[in-house]
């Protein structure tokens, strides 16, 4: 994976990947994963950080983030970061790197791709076969969307209504149901790269939009056509 990136514009919607030092499987207990969530929880209250989907694997972590311009995801995922790494390390005397240098960053277009991305967050796990259902791994947004808690809610309920066109909160459940069922029925599952390897990902006119807002510098990172409707761009070094 290439170094990180940090080209960002207010309003977007952003796919974050982090993960631990060396690949190592540092949140493998779901203790640890816990105190990741508890973290967010907390970015969330003190940034107004808007969270449409999260997972947290034995081995890095996912977000779905609408940007508020407010460097709310910045601040957040230094929050959250620093403090998982700081109660690990001196819980297990430990000493070293507790993430990778860096988080990855992916703008994605709010279409039927934000869908997509949104989906194969939720499918991760049963991608690595740890779980045959998402609803299985405890620590994940997919979760906390069909079965919203009391207390310490982490979704943006009301963003993901208006992303993706709904006026209640069940029929937001029940389409999301649907798409994940339906994506649970393909043969086919393999890991799809260019979410969490791509500067963004979307329609052809999100990708130009994406180049003009972004100028000179995206001037060596090229277009690439993943089908005929999906489209990225790519540092040149991936």
């Amino acid at each position: 994976m290439p170094r990180a990136n940090r080209f960002y514009w207010p309003g977007g919607v952003w796919h974050i990947t982090h993960r631990c030092h060396d690949q190592e499987f540092l949140l493998k207990f779901e203790r640890d994963r816990q105190r990741w969530k508890y973290w967010l929880f907390q970015a969330k209250q003190r940034y107004g950080l808007s969270v449409l989907n999260y997972i947290a694997t034995s081995n890095h972590v996912h977000l779905l983030l609408r940007d508020s311009g407010q460097h709310s995801i910045s601040r957040a995922m230094q929050l959250v970061a620093g403090r998982v790494a700081q109660e690990y390390n001196q819980r297990k005397s430990r000493k070293g790197a507790f993430w990778e240098d860096r988080y990855f960053a992916t703008a994605v277009s709010t279409d039927e791709h934000l869908i997509r991305c949104h989906i194969y967050i939720d499918l991760n796990m049963v991608r690595a076969g740890a779980v045959a259902h998402p609803s299985d791994w405890r620590v994940s947004g997919y979760n906390e969307l069909q079965n919203p808690p009391v207390r310490y809610r982490i979704l943006d309920r009301s963003e993901l209504q208006r992303l993706y066109g709904f006026t209640d909160d069940e029929a937001l459940r029940a389409q999301h149901r649907l798409w994940l069922e339906s994506r649970l029925q393909e043969t086919c599952m393999n890991r799809e790269s260019f979410w969490s390897e791509s500067l963004a990902v979307g329609s052809k006119e999100f990708i130009e939009r994406v180049r003009s807002n972004l100028g000179a510098r995206v001037y060596h990172h090229r277009t690439q056509s993943v089908s005929t409707r999906t489209f990225t761009i790519q540092d040149t070094a991936c």
